[in-house]
């Protein structure tokens, strides 16, 4: 993804930039989907002429951390926008949103936004920069809200946003158990995301009252991958096990494959993966009408996989596009650039803490407690609320490749029960 750049270069001590400034971001495309939407945000208003700033001294100064240079660069440009778009529609003059540069040290970038006087930090994005920046605001019980999908980073000081493939999968299989389906198995990728992958999906299965029948796990590499397939389809055993099929002729045709010992198989990998596995798995078995193949969250920044014949019928969980789509629009015609999927944590953040900006008196503490509220959040993204364990519990809507499109065959619910 290639980002423009319209906006003055970050210092490399990673000096302070103001909210308003043009920062242009990566673009990521989205698929059109079908199905039932939530409203859009109460405070997502058209953009407007800012409000007349008050005094900086009156207002409570918030801090955007996030990768300005370097390869991530895009994608913290273009969150440090939607964030600017969001402040704009809120119309809050009480609060002086800066964004600070991670890419040339996280740590620094938080010491500097504390010696500035930041009574909040949003972001960083990734998981290593979120514990370098846990460890600055730890000196002054600084909340941190970050834009990380690591559920492992959060906890006391710091929320996590980013979305999670536990909740992604834990959907899909309530979804395909909801259709019938009883027996599943999994393909995993080795590494962390791999294991949490899995732990996810042993927990949803039982949880969902399903049977797990088979877990592989594989690095990505082709040889491998292959491997990975035969054994999660046990085909050499239903091989063996099939019966040789008699032709009227007499003769003997190849045997026939034992049935599949699952009815569901999750790829918890990115599309572009699971695409490279379908024609293999189809070979083994794997088709329409046999199986149903079910993705993660990933699968959602991939628009191409709705014209990848073998994923037809494939289902994943994730967040709604509608209102990310109105947003990029938006976006398109304040910046002249698409926007990174990612800019949403930019936007909802922002109307997180407008939200309870009321409740902010000028040189306090944020009001922590506020972000354990049971009803949660309206944003960009769908309701979402941060549990005991202070990551975002998000709404999601299951999503299935169509031809040529993306369709919504279940709406995420449009909030949090009591």
């Amino acid at each position: 993804m290639n980002a423009q750049g319209r906006h003055t270069q970050a210092s490399r001590r990673g000096a302070a930039l103001a909210i308003t400034l043009a920062l242009l971001a990566s673009a990521c495309a989205t698929p059109r989907k079908t199905g039932v939407q939530t409203p859009p945000p109460p405070a997502a208003a058209p953009d407007k002429a800012a409000p007349a700033p008050l005094p900086e001294a009156a207002q409570n100064r918030v801090a955007l951390l996030v990768p300005l240079t370097g390869s991530n660069a895009p994608v913290g440009q273009s969150i440090a926008n939607a964030a600017n778009m969001a402040l704009l529609d809120a119309g809050n003059a009480r609060v002086n949103l800066r964004v600070y540069d991670t890419a040339q040290g996280a740590e620094a970038a938080a010491a500097r936004a504390l010696a500035e006087g930041a009574g909040l930090f949003l972001g960083p994005l990734l998981a290593g920069d979120v514990r370098a920046v846990q460890a600055v605001a730890a000196t002054k019980a600084i909340p941190v809200i970050s834009f990380s999908n690591d559920a492992s980073v959060a906890g006391g000081d710091v929320y996590v946003m980013g979305f999670q493939p536990a909740q992604s999968i834990a959907r899909s299989v309530s979804y395909a158990r909801s259709r019938g389906i009883d027996r599943f198995a999994a393909l995993v990728p080795a590494g962390v995301y791999g294991q949490r992958a899995q732990t996810a999906f042993v927990r949803a299965v039982e949880a969902a009252g399903g049977r797990s029948t088979a877990v592989a796990s594989y690095p990505r590499d082709p040889a491998k991958m292959l491997a990975a397939a035969r054994s999660v389809t046990a085909y050499d055993a239903r091989t063996k096990a099939g019966k040789p099929v008699i032709r009227p002729d007499g003769t003997v045709a190849a045997a026939t494959p034992a049935p599949l010992p699952f009815q569901a198989l999750l790829i918890a990998d990115s599309g572009s993966v699971a695409a490279q596995l379908m024609p293999a798995l189809n070979k083994m078995g794997v088709t329409p009408g046999v199986a149903i193949v079910m993705g993660t969250e990933l699968w959602n920044n991939e628009p191409a996989l709705a014209n990848v014949g073998s994923l037809r019928g494939a289902l994943f969980a994730s967040v709604s596009d509608e209102r990310f789509r109105k947003l990029a629009e938006r976006y398109r015609a304040k910046f002249g650039s698409n926007p990174s999927r990612l800019a949403s944590f930019g936007y909802d953040s922002v109307l997180l803490v407008n939200s309870l900006a009321g409740n902010w008196v000028l040189d306090t503490p944020f009001p922590r407690a506020a972000l354990g509220s049971r009803d949660g959040f309206a944003g960009i993204d769908g309701a979402f609320r941060f549990g005991a364990g202070n990551v975002a519990e998000r709404m999601l809507e299951v999503q299935q490749v169509g031809t040529g499109v993306i369709n919504t065959v279940s709406p995420a619910p449009k909030g949090f029960g009591s």
